[in-house]
Protein backbone atom coordinates (compact mmCIF):
# COMPACT_ATOMS: atom_id res chain seq x y z
CA UNK A 1 0.00 0.00 0.00
CA UNK A 2 1.46 3.22 -1.08
CA UNK A 3 0.84 6.08 1.26
CA UNK A 4 2.19 8.83 3.73
CA UNK A 5 2.45 7.66 7.49
CA UNK A 6 2.21 9.94 10.45
CA UNK A 7 3.96 9.32 13.86
CA UNK A 8 1.18 7.37 15.17
CA UNK A 9 1.31 4.90 12.13
CA UNK A 10 4.85 4.15 12.84
CA UNK A 11 6.39 2.04 15.64
CA UNK A 12 9.88 3.82 16.18
CA UNK A 13 13.25 2.43 17.47
CA UNK A 14 14.88 5.61 18.63
CA UNK A 15 18.13 5.14 21.22
CA UNK A 16 19.27 8.25 23.23
CA UNK A 17 23.05 8.21 24.31
CA UNK A 18 23.09 11.62 25.77
CA UNK A 19 20.85 12.74 28.45
CA UNK A 20 19.51 15.97 26.89
CA UNK A 21 20.13 15.81 22.86
CA UNK A 22 21.66 18.70 21.57
CA UNK A 23 18.78 21.54 20.27
CA UNK A 24 18.25 22.27 17.19
CA UNK A 25 17.38 26.14 16.21
CA UNK A 26 14.76 25.07 13.45
CA UNK A 27 15.96 28.06 11.69
CA UNK A 28 14.74 28.32 8.01
CA UNK A 29 17.09 26.41 5.96
CA UNK A 30 19.89 24.85 8.45
CA UNK A 31 21.43 22.59 6.01
CA UNK A 32 18.69 22.79 2.72
CA UNK A 33 21.39 21.05 0.85
CA UNK A 34 24.67 19.40 -0.02
CA UNK A 35 27.23 21.04 1.76
CA UNK A 36 24.33 23.31 3.12
CA UNK A 37 24.33 25.26 -0.52
CA UNK A 38 21.33 25.58 -2.90
CA UNK A 39 23.46 26.43 -5.71
CA UNK A 40 25.40 23.07 -5.48
CA UNK A 41 28.71 24.73 -4.87
CA UNK A 42 29.79 22.39 -2.72
CA UNK A 43 32.03 24.93 -1.51
CA UNK A 44 32.62 25.61 2.84
CA UNK A 45 33.18 28.89 3.37
CA UNK A 46 36.40 30.48 5.48
CA UNK A 47 34.27 30.50 8.42
CA UNK A 48 34.33 26.88 8.49
CA UNK A 49 38.16 26.82 9.21
CA UNK A 50 40.17 24.83 6.45
CA UNK A 51 42.60 26.33 4.05
CA UNK A 52 45.43 24.98 2.18
CA UNK A 53 47.53 26.66 4.81
CA UNK A 54 46.28 24.66 7.71
CA UNK A 55 44.59 21.52 5.86
CA UNK A 56 48.25 19.21 6.44
CA UNK A 57 47.24 19.58 9.69
CA UNK A 58 43.94 17.64 9.58
CA UNK A 59 44.36 14.40 12.20
CA UNK A 60 41.48 11.26 12.48
CA UNK A 61 39.20 12.79 15.29
CA UNK A 62 37.02 9.66 15.49
CA UNK A 63 35.48 7.07 13.44
CA UNK A 64 32.27 5.28 13.52
CA UNK A 65 31.81 1.52 12.33
CA UNK A 66 29.05 -0.09 10.66
CA UNK A 67 27.75 -3.62 11.29
CA UNK A 68 28.86 -5.55 8.17
CA UNK A 69 26.19 -5.73 5.60
CA UNK A 70 27.52 -5.92 2.25
CA UNK A 71 25.69 -2.83 1.19
CA UNK A 72 27.60 0.67 0.30
CA UNK A 73 27.77 3.16 2.28
CA UNK A 74 26.44 6.36 0.51
CA UNK A 75 24.76 9.17 3.18
CA UNK A 76 27.03 12.02 2.95
CA UNK A 77 26.17 13.45 6.54
CA UNK A 78 24.88 16.90 7.49
CA UNK A 79 26.54 19.14 10.46
CA UNK A 80 23.72 20.98 12.07
CA UNK A 81 23.81 23.02 15.60
CA UNK A 82 26.51 20.10 16.52
CA UNK A 83 25.11 17.14 15.10
CA UNK A 84 25.99 14.72 12.27
CA UNK A 85 22.82 13.58 10.72
CA UNK A 86 23.26 10.47 8.02
CA UNK A 87 21.71 6.71 6.86
CA UNK A 88 23.81 3.79 7.51
CA UNK A 89 23.95 0.42 5.21
CA UNK A 90 22.48 -1.29 8.07
CA UNK A 91 18.96 0.62 7.51
CA UNK A 92 19.15 2.96 10.48
CA UNK A 93 19.48 6.56 10.26
CA UNK A 94 22.15 8.19 13.08
CA UNK A 95 22.61 11.17 14.89
CA UNK A 96 25.68 11.73 16.21
CA UNK A 97 27.57 14.35 18.50
CA UNK A 98 29.39 16.08 15.46
CA UNK A 99 32.80 16.89 17.62
CA UNK A 100 32.85 13.06 19.61
CA UNK A 101 31.30 10.79 17.54
CA UNK A 102 28.84 10.23 20.40
CA UNK A 103 25.38 8.56 19.42
CA UNK A 104 22.56 11.10 20.15
CA UNK A 105 19.60 9.37 18.59
CA UNK A 106 18.90 6.41 15.89
CA UNK A 107 15.87 5.54 13.91
CA UNK A 108 15.35 2.17 12.04
CA UNK A 109 13.72 2.36 8.62
CA UNK A 110 12.03 -0.91 9.46
CA UNK A 111 9.61 0.88 11.88
CA UNK A 112 7.91 2.46 9.17
CA UNK A 113 5.89 -0.27 6.70
CA UNK A 114 7.66 -3.43 7.54
CA UNK A 115 6.01 -5.17 5.14
CA UNK A 116 7.77 -3.24 2.73
CA UNK A 117 11.01 -4.90 3.39
CA UNK A 118 14.62 -3.82 4.34
CA UNK A 119 15.96 -0.59 3.17
CA UNK A 120 18.98 1.49 3.57
CA UNK A 121 19.45 5.20 2.81
CA UNK A 122 21.00 5.95 -0.49
CA UNK A 123 21.09 9.95 -0.21
CA UNK A 124 22.75 12.62 2.21
CA UNK A 125 19.83 14.27 4.56
CA UNK A 126 18.72 18.19 4.35
CA UNK A 127 18.04 19.79 7.69
CA UNK A 128 15.84 23.21 7.85
CA UNK A 129 13.17 24.09 10.36
CA UNK A 130 13.52 21.66 12.90
CA UNK A 131 13.20 18.97 10.97
CA UNK A 132 15.57 16.16 9.05
CA UNK A 133 14.79 15.14 5.73
CA UNK A 134 16.03 12.13 3.68
CA UNK A 135 15.26 9.30 1.18
CA UNK A 136 15.36 5.65 0.72
CA UNK A 137 16.21 2.06 -1.53
CA UNK A 138 12.69 1.81 -1.12
CA UNK A 139 11.05 4.87 -2.33
CA UNK A 140 10.05 6.22 0.91
CA UNK A 141 10.96 10.09 1.94
CA UNK A 142 10.74 10.65 5.37
CA UNK A 143 11.07 13.63 7.92
CA UNK A 144 12.05 13.46 11.03
CA UNK A 145 12.74 15.91 14.13
CA UNK A 146 16.23 16.68 14.20
CA UNK A 147 16.25 17.23 17.83
CA UNK A 148 15.06 13.77 18.97
CA UNK A 149 14.67 11.50 16.00
CA UNK A 150 11.09 11.23 16.27
CA UNK A 151 8.51 10.84 12.83
CA UNK A 152 7.17 13.31 11.86
CA UNK A 153 5.99 11.97 8.36
CA UNK A 154 7.15 9.44 5.98
CA UNK A 155 5.46 9.40 2.41
CA UNK A 156 5.87 6.36 -0.38
CA UNK A 157 6.97 8.49 -3.36
CA UNK A 158 6.86 5.68 -6.32
CA UNK A 159 4.64 3.14 -6.80
CA UNK A 160 6.76 1.31 -8.68
CA UNK A 161 8.57 -1.66 -6.91
CA UNK A 162 11.90 -0.81 -7.65
CA UNK A 163 12.25 2.82 -6.90
CA UNK A 164 14.56 4.24 -4.72
CA UNK A 165 15.74 7.68 -3.78
CA UNK A 166 19.39 8.60 -4.58
CA UNK A 167 18.71 12.20 -5.06
CA UNK A 168 19.58 13.90 -1.96
CA UNK A 169 16.36 16.07 -0.51
CA UNK A 170 16.60 19.91 -1.56
CA UNK A 171 14.80 22.53 1.18
CA UNK A 172 13.73 25.60 -0.44
CA UNK A 173 10.68 28.10 0.81
CA UNK A 174 8.61 25.08 2.38
CA UNK A 175 9.22 22.44 -0.26
CA UNK A 176 11.23 19.44 -0.17
CA UNK A 177 12.99 18.55 -3.78
CA UNK A 178 13.53 14.71 -4.81
CA UNK A 179 14.07 13.09 -7.81
CA UNK A 180 13.58 9.29 -8.38
CA UNK A 181 15.61 6.47 -9.76
CA UNK A 182 15.52 2.89 -10.08
CA UNK A 183 17.70 -0.38 -10.84
CA UNK A 184 14.92 -1.94 -12.56
CA UNK A 185 16.92 -2.26 -15.81
CA UNK A 186 19.20 -4.50 -13.86
CA UNK A 187 17.14 -7.91 -14.50
CA UNK A 188 17.72 -11.09 -15.81
CA UNK A 189 16.14 -12.26 -19.01
CA UNK A 190 13.14 -13.55 -17.59
CA UNK A 191 11.81 -10.46 -15.88
CA UNK A 192 9.55 -8.03 -17.67
CA UNK A 193 11.36 -4.73 -18.74
CA UNK A 194 10.94 -2.20 -18.50
CA UNK A 195 8.04 0.10 -16.52
CA UNK A 196 9.77 1.99 -14.44
CA UNK A 197 9.42 6.45 -15.11
CA UNK A 198 11.65 8.62 -13.32
CA UNK A 199 10.73 11.57 -11.69
CA UNK A 200 11.01 14.71 -9.90
CA UNK A 201 9.13 15.61 -6.68
CA UNK A 202 7.90 18.55 -4.75
CA UNK A 203 6.70 17.78 -1.26
CA UNK A 204 4.97 19.78 1.32
CA UNK A 205 8.04 20.25 3.70
CA UNK A 206 4.93 20.31 6.53
CA UNK A 207 2.84 17.16 5.85
CA UNK A 208 4.80 15.04 2.60
CA UNK A 209 1.73 15.49 0.39
CA UNK A 210 2.95 16.09 -3.26
CA UNK A 211 2.98 19.99 -4.46
CA UNK A 212 4.00 18.91 -8.16
CA UNK A 213 5.30 15.76 -9.77
CA UNK A 214 7.33 15.57 -13.04
CA UNK A 215 7.59 12.54 -14.89
CA UNK A 216 10.59 11.77 -17.85
CA UNK A 217 9.57 9.99 -19.65
CA UNK A 218 5.64 8.98 -21.57
CA UNK A 219 4.05 6.16 -19.76
CA UNK A 220 5.14 2.71 -20.66
CA UNK A 221 3.04 0.82 -22.79
CA UNK A 222 3.88 -3.10 -23.55
CA UNK A 223 4.80 -3.66 -27.39
CA UNK A 224 5.68 -7.02 -27.16
CA UNK A 225 8.02 -10.00 -25.64
CA UNK A 226 12.02 -10.25 -25.02
CA UNK A 227 13.27 -13.25 -26.68
CA UNK A 228 12.82 -15.26 -23.16
CA UNK A 229 9.16 -14.26 -23.71
CA UNK A 230 8.84 -11.83 -20.60
CA UNK A 231 6.98 -8.86 -21.19
CA UNK A 232 8.42 -6.04 -23.17
CA UNK A 233 7.65 -2.23 -22.29
CA UNK A 234 8.75 1.09 -23.80
CA UNK A 235 9.97 3.38 -23.20
CA UNK A 236 11.13 3.31 -19.49
CA UNK A 237 13.97 5.18 -17.37
CA UNK A 238 15.31 8.80 -17.48
CA UNK A 239 15.74 7.93 -13.64
CA UNK A 240 16.66 11.36 -11.80
CA UNK A 241 19.94 9.87 -9.37
CA UNK A 242 21.25 13.45 -9.11
CA UNK A 243 20.38 15.95 -6.73
CA UNK A 244 18.28 19.06 -7.88
CA UNK A 245 19.75 22.97 -7.15
CA UNK A 246 17.67 26.06 -7.16
CA UNK A 247 18.87 29.57 -8.15
CA UNK A 248 16.96 31.37 -5.30
CA UNK A 249 16.99 35.00 -7.95
CA UNK A 250 14.90 33.21 -10.59
CA UNK A 251 13.30 30.39 -8.52
CA UNK A 252 14.69 27.78 -11.28
CA UNK A 253 15.26 24.31 -10.52
CA UNK A 254 17.87 22.01 -12.08
CA UNK A 255 18.44 18.24 -12.07
CA UNK A 256 19.82 15.79 -14.40
CA UNK A 257 18.17 12.81 -15.66
CA UNK A 258 19.41 9.26 -16.91
CA UNK A 259 19.47 6.89 -19.81
CA UNK A 260 16.54 5.02 -20.93
CA UNK A 261 16.14 1.46 -20.11
CA UNK A 262 13.86 0.83 -23.54
CA UNK A 263 13.19 2.31 -26.31
CA UNK A 264 13.96 6.34 -26.84
CA UNK A 265 11.77 8.85 -25.50
CA UNK A 266 11.07 11.50 -22.85
CA UNK A 267 14.26 13.54 -20.73
CA UNK A 268 16.69 10.96 -20.98
CA UNK A 269 20.43 11.90 -20.35
CA UNK A 270 19.03 15.96 -20.09
CA UNK A 271 19.45 18.90 -17.77
CA UNK A 272 15.99 20.20 -16.77
CA UNK A 273 15.28 23.78 -15.88
CA UNK A 274 11.90 23.66 -14.29
CA UNK A 275 9.86 26.19 -12.26
CA UNK A 276 10.64 25.08 -8.49
CA UNK A 277 6.67 26.36 -7.92
CA UNK A 278 4.51 25.12 -10.20
CA UNK A 279 7.26 22.03 -12.04
CA UNK A 280 7.16 23.99 -15.55
CA UNK A 281 9.66 23.80 -18.38
CA UNK A 282 11.66 26.67 -18.49
CA UNK A 283 13.69 24.84 -20.58
CA UNK A 284 15.41 21.79 -20.91
CA UNK A 285 19.22 20.70 -22.74
CA UNK A 286 19.06 16.72 -23.96
CA UNK A 287 23.06 16.20 -23.93
CA UNK A 288 22.97 12.67 -26.06
CA UNK A 289 20.56 11.87 -29.05
CA UNK A 290 20.12 8.13 -28.22
CA UNK A 291 21.02 6.52 -25.06
CA UNK A 292 19.10 3.10 -24.10
CA UNK A 293 21.19 0.60 -21.77
CA UNK A 294 20.20 -1.86 -19.35
CA UNK A 295 22.62 -4.34 -17.76
CA UNK A 296 22.09 -7.40 -20.21
CA UNK A 297 23.66 -5.47 -22.71
CA UNK A 298 26.90 -6.34 -21.03
CA UNK A 299 25.77 -10.35 -21.19
CA UNK A 300 28.33 -12.67 -23.04
CA UNK A 301 24.50 -13.31 -25.31
CA UNK A 302 23.09 -10.13 -25.36
CA UNK A 303 21.02 -10.16 -28.83
CA UNK A 304 17.67 -9.49 -28.78
CA UNK A 305 17.38 -8.19 -24.83
CA UNK A 306 20.14 -5.12 -25.82
CA UNK A 307 18.69 -2.93 -29.35
CA UNK A 308 21.14 -0.24 -28.63
CA UNK A 309 23.91 -2.87 -29.63
CA UNK A 310 23.65 -2.48 -33.01
CA UNK A 311 23.67 1.12 -33.54
CA UNK A 312 25.99 2.05 -31.04
CA UNK A 313 23.42 3.86 -28.26
CA UNK A 314 23.69 1.27 -25.57
CA UNK A 315 25.72 3.99 -23.62
CA UNK A 316 24.50 4.44 -20.30
CA UNK A 317 25.52 8.24 -20.32
CA UNK A 318 23.86 9.79 -17.62
CA UNK A 319 23.78 12.67 -15.98
CA UNK A 320 23.61 11.44 -12.22
CA UNK A 321 25.99 14.54 -10.86
CA UNK A 322 24.40 17.49 -9.03
CA UNK A 323 24.91 20.71 -11.13
CA UNK A 324 26.09 23.88 -10.29
CA UNK A 325 24.96 27.39 -10.57
CA UNK A 326 27.77 30.01 -11.07
CA UNK A 327 28.31 33.38 -12.03
CA UNK A 328 31.06 34.78 -14.86
CA UNK A 329 31.16 37.92 -16.89
CA UNK A 330 27.92 39.01 -14.96
CA UNK A 331 26.31 36.24 -16.72
CA UNK A 332 24.77 33.52 -14.29
CA UNK A 333 25.75 29.69 -15.69
CA UNK A 334 24.55 25.81 -14.83
CA UNK A 335 27.31 23.44 -15.18
CA UNK A 336 27.18 19.74 -15.17
CA UNK A 337 29.26 16.59 -15.41
CA UNK A 338 27.83 13.61 -17.39
CA UNK A 339 29.16 9.61 -17.46
CA UNK A 340 30.46 10.53 -20.91
CA UNK A 341 33.66 12.71 -19.45
CA UNK A 342 31.76 15.88 -20.89
CA UNK A 343 31.06 18.72 -18.09
CA UNK A 344 28.47 21.35 -19.72
CA UNK A 345 27.71 24.96 -19.31
CA UNK A 346 24.55 26.39 -20.28
CA UNK A 347 23.44 30.20 -19.97
CA UNK A 348 20.85 29.13 -17.14
CA UNK A 349 18.16 31.72 -18.12
CA UNK A 350 17.82 30.42 -21.79
CA UNK A 351 19.96 26.96 -21.55
CA UNK A 352 21.55 27.99 -24.51
CA UNK A 353 25.40 26.28 -24.68
CA UNK A 354 28.04 28.21 -23.60
CA UNK A 355 30.50 25.80 -23.34
CA UNK A 356 31.64 21.78 -23.35
CA UNK A 357 35.04 20.22 -22.13
CA UNK A 358 36.05 16.78 -22.42
CA UNK A 359 37.30 15.92 -18.87
CA UNK A 360 37.20 12.07 -18.33
CA UNK A 361 37.37 9.09 -20.85
CA UNK A 362 33.71 8.08 -22.60
CA UNK A 363 33.52 4.11 -21.65
CA UNK A 364 30.39 3.20 -23.13
CA UNK A 365 27.54 0.00 -21.87
CA UNK A 366 28.92 -0.16 -17.99
CA UNK A 367 28.33 3.62 -16.32
CA UNK A 368 31.72 3.60 -14.78
CA UNK A 369 33.29 6.41 -16.99
CA UNK A 370 33.07 10.22 -16.85
CA UNK A 371 31.98 12.57 -14.21
CA UNK A 372 30.02 10.57 -11.69
CA UNK A 373 28.15 12.90 -9.00
CA UNK A 374 29.18 16.30 -8.26
CA UNK A 375 31.58 18.85 -9.17
CA UNK A 376 32.53 22.20 -6.97
CA UNK A 377 32.67 25.86 -7.38
CA UNK A 378 34.93 28.13 -5.08
CA UNK A 379 33.94 31.36 -6.59
CA UNK A 380 37.20 31.00 -9.14
CA UNK A 381 37.18 27.52 -10.73
CA UNK A 382 35.02 24.54 -11.21
CA UNK A 383 36.59 21.35 -10.26
CA UNK A 384 35.93 17.62 -11.62
CA UNK A 385 36.58 14.52 -10.99
CA UNK A 386 36.78 11.38 -13.70
CA UNK A 387 36.11 7.85 -12.57
CA UNK A 388 37.39 5.24 -14.34
CA UNK A 389 39.60 6.98 -16.47
CA UNK A 390 43.11 5.04 -16.55
CA UNK A 391 43.89 6.65 -14.51
CA UNK A 392 40.86 8.33 -13.26
CA UNK A 393 42.06 12.69 -12.60
CA UNK A 394 40.78 15.48 -10.25
CA UNK A 395 40.53 18.72 -12.94
CA UNK A 396 40.50 22.70 -12.41
CA UNK A 397 38.17 24.22 -15.36
CA UNK A 398 37.75 28.05 -15.89
CA UNK A 399 34.33 28.92 -15.22
CA UNK A 400 34.30 31.48 -18.10
CA UNK A 401 35.24 29.25 -20.90
CA UNK A 402 35.74 25.30 -19.65
CA UNK A 403 39.51 25.70 -20.05
CA UNK A 404 41.40 23.06 -18.48
CA UNK A 405 43.69 24.98 -15.93
CA UNK A 406 45.27 22.39 -14.50
CA UNK A 407 45.36 18.41 -13.87
CA UNK A 408 46.03 16.20 -11.38
CA UNK A 409 45.69 12.53 -12.11
CA UNK A 410 45.33 9.33 -9.37
CA UNK A 411 48.72 9.19 -8.44
CA UNK A 412 50.38 6.50 -9.67
CA UNK A 413 51.31 4.89 -6.34
CA UNK A 414 48.05 4.54 -5.21
CA UNK A 415 47.46 0.92 -5.97
CA UNK A 416 51.30 0.26 -4.49
CA UNK A 417 51.21 1.56 -1.03
CA UNK A 418 49.20 1.55 1.83
CA UNK A 419 46.34 -0.76 2.21
CA UNK A 420 45.25 -1.17 -1.38
CA UNK A 421 48.87 -2.80 -2.00
CA UNK A 422 47.45 -6.01 -0.68
CA UNK A 423 44.77 -6.12 -2.96
CA UNK A 424 46.32 -5.84 -6.35
CA UNK A 425 42.73 -7.42 -8.13
CA UNK A 426 40.98 -4.90 -6.21
CA UNK A 427 42.46 -1.63 -6.41
CA UNK A 428 41.59 0.78 -9.85
CA UNK A 429 42.98 4.53 -9.84
CA UNK A 430 39.59 5.94 -10.20
CA UNK A 431 37.34 8.57 -8.44
CA UNK A 432 33.52 8.10 -7.56
CA UNK A 433 32.67 10.84 -5.01
CA UNK A 434 31.82 14.54 -5.58
CA UNK A 435 34.21 17.45 -5.19
CA UNK A 436 34.25 19.32 -2.05
CA UNK A 437 36.29 22.72 -1.26
CA UNK A 438 37.15 25.03 0.82
CA UNK A 439 39.47 28.59 0.71
CA UNK A 440 42.98 27.27 -1.39
CA UNK A 441 41.34 23.30 -0.55
CA UNK A 442 40.13 20.30 -2.86
CA UNK A 443 38.84 17.06 -1.55
CA UNK A 444 38.46 14.15 -3.10
CA UNK A 445 38.89 9.82 -2.12
CA UNK A 446 39.73 7.31 -4.48
CA UNK A 447 38.63 3.81 -4.91
CA UNK A 448 42.67 3.30 -4.03
CA UNK A 449 41.21 4.59 -0.55
CA UNK A 450 42.76 7.44 -0.28
CA UNK A 451 41.37 10.85 0.97
CA UNK A 452 43.15 13.64 -0.54
CA UNK A 453 43.42 17.00 -0.56
CA UNK A 454 44.73 19.08 -3.37
CA UNK A 455 45.65 22.57 -3.75
CA UNK A 456 42.88 24.52 -5.47
CA UNK A 457 46.06 26.85 -6.94
CA UNK A 458 48.24 23.76 -8.57
CA UNK A 459 46.36 20.87 -8.06
CA UNK A 460 49.17 19.59 -5.94
CA UNK A 461 48.34 16.85 -3.64
CA UNK A 462 48.65 18.60 0.08
CA UNK A 463 47.58 16.12 2.33
CA UNK A 464 46.41 12.37 2.24
CA UNK A 465 45.09 9.46 4.39
CA UNK A 466 44.85 5.93 4.00
CA UNK A 467 41.62 4.29 4.93
CA UNK A 468 42.42 0.53 4.15
CA UNK A 469 42.74 -0.68 7.30
CA UNK A 470 40.69 -1.54 10.65
CA UNK A 471 39.69 1.73 12.74
CA UNK A 472 38.14 1.40 16.21
CA UNK A 473 34.78 2.99 16.26
CA UNK A 474 33.27 5.44 18.76
CA UNK A 475 30.25 2.90 18.60
CA UNK A 476 32.18 0.40 20.37
CA UNK A 477 32.52 -1.58 16.63
CA UNK A 478 35.48 -2.24 14.25
CA UNK A 479 35.67 -1.15 11.25
CA UNK A 480 37.50 -0.98 7.79
CA UNK A 481 37.97 1.48 5.17
CA UNK A 482 37.42 1.35 1.61
CA UNK A 483 37.01 2.99 -2.09
CA UNK A 484 35.82 6.31 -0.60
CA UNK A 485 31.76 6.59 -1.12
CA UNK A 486 30.25 8.08 -3.95
CA UNK A 487 26.47 9.54 -4.19
CA UNK A 488 27.84 12.09 -1.65
CA UNK A 489 31.20 13.53 -1.24
CA UNK A 490 33.73 15.14 1.57
CA UNK A 491 31.97 17.68 4.49
CA UNK A 492 33.82 20.32 5.78
CA UNK A 493 32.09 22.33 8.97
CA UNK A 494 33.07 23.92 11.96
CA UNK A 495 37.11 22.89 11.75
CA UNK A 496 36.08 19.28 10.72
CA UNK A 497 35.90 17.15 7.57
CA UNK A 498 33.66 13.93 7.43
CA UNK A 499 33.91 11.65 4.57
CA UNK A 500 32.04 8.07 4.17
CA UNK A 501 34.41 5.23 3.22
CA UNK A 502 32.30 2.47 1.82
CA UNK A 503 31.89 1.96 -1.87
CA UNK A 504 32.81 -0.43 -4.87
CA UNK A 505 35.23 -1.82 -5.23
CA UNK A 506 35.03 -3.17 -1.54
CA UNK A 507 38.29 -4.46 -0.36
CA UNK A 508 37.94 -7.66 1.68
CA UNK A 509 37.22 -7.69 5.49
CA UNK A 510 34.97 -9.29 8.02
CA UNK A 511 34.22 -5.88 9.02
CA UNK A 512 31.64 -3.23 8.12
CA UNK A 513 33.01 0.10 6.72
CA UNK A 514 33.11 3.88 8.33
CA UNK A 515 32.42 7.46 8.84
CA UNK A 516 35.42 9.34 9.04
CA UNK A 517 35.83 12.98 11.32
CA UNK A 518 39.17 14.52 10.99
CA UNK A 519 40.09 17.57 12.19
CA UNK A 520 42.98 20.07 12.69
Amino acid sequence: MRRTMSLLGAVLLLTVATAVPAAATGRDGDWPSWQGDTRGSRHAAAEHRITAANVGGLKLKWAFAYPQTGAPVKSQPAIVDGTAYFGGPDGVFYALDARTGATRWTFSLLSVDPAAGAAIVLDGPAVARGKVYFGDSRGYVYALDARTGRLRWAKDTDAHPAGMHTSSPLYYRGRIYIGSSSGENTGDANSPCCTFRGHIDALDAETGETAWRYWTVPEPRQTGTWPSGAPRFEPSGAGVWSSPVIDPDTGTLYVGTGQNYTGSAGDFDSLLALDARTGAVRWKQQVTKADTWRSLCNDPEPEGYCPGLGDGSALDYDIGATPNIFRTGGRTLVGVGQKSGVYHAFDARTGAVEWRRQVGVPLPSGGISGLQWGSSYDGHRIYVASYFADPGAVVALDPATGREVWRTPNPADGCTTGGAAAHPGVCTLAHAPAVTTSPGVVFEGGNDGKFRAYSARTGAVLWQFDTIREFAGVNGLTGYGSALSGNGGAVVANGMVYVQAGYWPFYPSPYGNVLLAFSL
